[in-house]
């Protein structure tokens, strides 16, 4: 599937009918989780309307769709029953908060963005990554599950049976017509398809308008969002209170928009700027602190919606914010008819784009390690959050890869004519590594001449630095001479600030590495 993804061309007919299809699905997230936060629904619309309008036209990923998130809503549910306590007087006191707290959140993420930390992306490896899609492709398929209760009773008899009758339609349309023709986004036809079929036959079946009602809607007509600032007390209490929040929502959702950002590069073979979307995501949620917003990130379901339909440019991203207005301002009669089997298909046929089916080929050939790394991170997805599991997946793969090559360190020990010991260092010297490091000496029972080479070592800390010290210091306690060749001048420098004498023992060669260290003193990165 990806190649058929790589092969479609950016063209504005492209992006105009794949963000059409973009905001018929927009439609029942943004109210489900609207109705997870415990807000109105139509504050979900908003909010998706304006996350998606602001990182489309300055967002650093083209063709990606942000929009109101479950992972954020999971969060604004706390935030929203704290607020309405403290406040209790005050109708709405929650909501209030969530706008302020959305301000203090798009603040932290266009800082994340100013000072380049969106390059850390780079940073999460490929099994995270593969446990990323895999969780998140679980989770949309979970949260389609919900769609077949009502009133928390799942469906029975004729209800069930249309509903799978529908959504195995949809599926059928988006599976068989790219085979026939590309040029009308499958998932655009399955949905106008199957709500014909409903309306037109008659067919009684869970609805936009009916699902809206069943989370405490009247529906999804509205006006233009207004401005208007948070309605609450500008105290450092307040700030106390909303800025953990704040800063819990920016983490996820720069986490969750930069995930998005790599697998959409990697599906298109293009490049996007991580720092840009921070700045992108951060403007979009202050718009919606101040214009009455859910707030949100991107989203992985509806990028790949668009992806698949052949969107790549700015213009998918617009025209699906700008369809969502217009739902809400003109056609909400006609939206409110279309049939929730028809987009629970279209997000079903996402989930199987979207999961990494490979992993079941790979998963008994790649290291163990990893293996437990892709399978902690969908799991931990699916249980707690996004967030979370890359936090876990990231701290795993990090430790398992200090700890593999803590024990990668050797040393080739062999004796001159004139009686000198060479130790020849072989393997990265850093904290995980310096207790092997130290083992390999014997300075009681070295001859008076040592020399220590770390042609085939690479010192990456100021650990390692540190431990070359101690073990320089340990021979002359001794009163036995010590040479040091091949380092760094990093390395150099370091020393002999740390011990003017070093100058004495360290040799310089022209082949003396290039490589920077990791520590305080030089303070650049290998």
């Amino acid at each position: 599937m990806f190649e058929l993804i790589k092969n479609k061309s950016k063209n504005a007919k492209n992006d105009i009918l794949s963000g059409i299809t973009v905001a018929l699905a927009l439609v029942p997230e943004a109210v489900a989780f609207a109705f997870v936060a415990g807000i109105d629904p139509i504050i979900g619309l908003y909010g998706a309307f304006m996350v998606g309008l602001v990182t489309a036209v300055i967002g650093g990923r083209p063709g990606m769709i942000s929009g109101a998130t479950g992972a954020l809503a999971v969060v604004m549910v706390a935030l929203v029953k704290e607020g309405n306590a403290m406040m209790p007087d005050v109708e709405g006191a929650g909501v209030q908060y969530l706008f302020a707290t959305l301000v203090v959140m798009g603040l932290l993420q266009i800082a994340a963005g100013v000072f380049k930390l969106g390059k850390f992306v780079r940073l999460i490896p490929h099994p995270v990554m593969l446990g990323f899609v895999n969780g998140l492709a679980i989770v949309i398929f979970l949260s389609q599950l919900g769609m077949f209760k009502v009133e928390g009773e799942w469906l029975a008899g004729t209800e069930l049976w249309t509903m799978l009758g529908l959504v195995a339609l949809t599926m059928t349309i988006m599976f068989g017509l790219p085979k026939i023709t590309t040029k009308i986004p499958a998932g655009l036809a399955a949905i106008l398809t199957v709500s014909l079929v409903v309306i037109f036959g008659g067919i009684d079946t869970s609805t936009v308008l009916s699902f809206v009602q069943s989370n405490g809607g009247t529906g999804i007509e509205g006006g233009l969002p207004s401005f208007m600032i948070p309605q609450i007390p500008f105290t450092m209490e307040t700030l106390t209170f909303i800025f953990p929040y704040a800063l819990i929502l920016a983490a996820i959702g720069l986490i969750e928009s930069l995930m998005t950002l790599t697998l959409i590069d990697e599906i298109t073979e293009t490049r996007g700027s991580g720092n840009k979307e921070c700045v992108a995501q951060g403007t979009a949620n202050i718009v919606n602190g101040f214009f009455g917003g859910m707030g949100g990130c991107a989203m992985i379901g509806q990028s790949m919606i668009n992806v698949n339909s052949g969107g790549r440019g700015r213009l998918s991203g617009i025209v699906a914010a700008l369809m969502l207005l217009s739902f809400i301002l003109f056609f909400a009669p006609y939206i409110e008819q279309v049939p929730i089997a028809a987009l629970v298909g279209v997000m079903f046929m996402v989930v199987i784009g979207t999961f990494a089916w490979s992993s079941f080929r790979i998963i008994h050939k790649i290291p163990k390690a990893d293996a437990f790394v892709l399978i902690l991170v969908s799991g931990v997805t699916v249980v707690f959050d996004l967030a979370i599991a890359v936090v876990c997946g990231v701290i795993v793969s990090s430790l398992v890869f200090a700890w593999e090559n803590a024990t990668k360190i050797r040393a080739r020990k062999s004796t001159r004519e004139n009686g000198t010991k060479v130790y020849e260092i072989w393997g990265p010297l850093f904290f995980g590594s310096i207790q092997a490091f130290n083992s390999k000496f014997t300075p009681a029972e070295d001859p008076e001449q040592i020399e220590i080479d770390f042609i085939d070592s690479k010192v990456s800390d100021h650990s390692g630095v540190e431990a070359i010290t101690i073990i320089v210091n340990k021979y002359e306690a001794l009163g036995k001479k010590v040479m040091l060749k091949h380092l760094s001048p990093d390395c150099k420098n370091i020393l002999k600030k740390a011990n003017p004498n070093f100058d004495e023992i360290i040799i310089s060669d022209i082949d003396d590495p290039r490589y920077y260290v990791m520590t305080e003193a030089v303070g650049v990165e290998a």
